[in-house]
């Protein structure tokens, strides 16, 4: 259906488009009946309420055609309760005093736990997750939610990861934003 209206927006002058994440969503604690996009399921899937894979390349094609940039809006913080990876790795999630998974203490995000970036494997699965979105589905870049809250030394590295996997890529496309004044206000390196 918005691929329908990217004539529509390029007339208005609209040159990047930002789409919130496009992952499936948490169903444990899920909020409300839709849930929030911030709680992702799955790195590497597409929430079949959006389509397929397939549709969101076709997505991205005809928007580069228009002229125009796609960059996602990715989480790197944390994940849903019900992410494979949960199971899969919970030395990658942090824990509270108890030794449980925990939500950011901070606001009412109860349908999401934390990710701990003092795990080299986490660190590695998330740079080559956002990686595989660029090279395989050809968005532009991203803005990365929370991104404060994650270690700057995380981002600088992806950011070097993604010059060497992407060479002849127009890096400045590759929009990653850095919300350093967050960190500096927490006054730490978000470990």
């Amino acid at each position: 259906a918005a691929e329908r209206e990217l004539p529509r927006l390029k007339t208005l002058g609209v040159d990047i488009l930002w789409l919130m994440p496009v992952h499936p969503i948490g169903e444990k604690n899920r909020k409300g009946t839709l849930g929030s996009p911030y709680s992702v399921r799955d790195y590497y899937g597409v929430n079949p309420e959006f389509g397929t894979l397939a549709d969101l390349k076709h997505f991205v094609d005809a928007a580069h055609a228009q002229g125009m940039y796609v960059i996602l809006d990715w989480v790197a913080n944390h994940t849903a309760w019900d992410n494979p990876l949960v199971a899969q790795h919970p030395e990658w999630y942090a824990r509270d005093w108890k030794g449980d998974f925990h939500p950011s203490p901070w606001w009412d995000w109860s349908d999401i736990i934390n990710l701990d970036y003092r795990q080299p494997g986490l660190r590695k699965y998330m740079t080559e997750a956002m990686t595989y979105w660029v090279r395989e589905v050809g968005v532009d870049g991203y803005r990365c939610d929370v991104a404060g809250f994650v270690p700057v030394d995380f981002w600088d590295n992806l950011r070097s990861e993604l010059e060497v996997a992407l060479r002849g890529v127009d890096l400045q496309r590759l929009a990653l934003e850095r919300d350093r004044g967050a960190v500096e206000r927490r006054g730490d390196d978000g470990e």
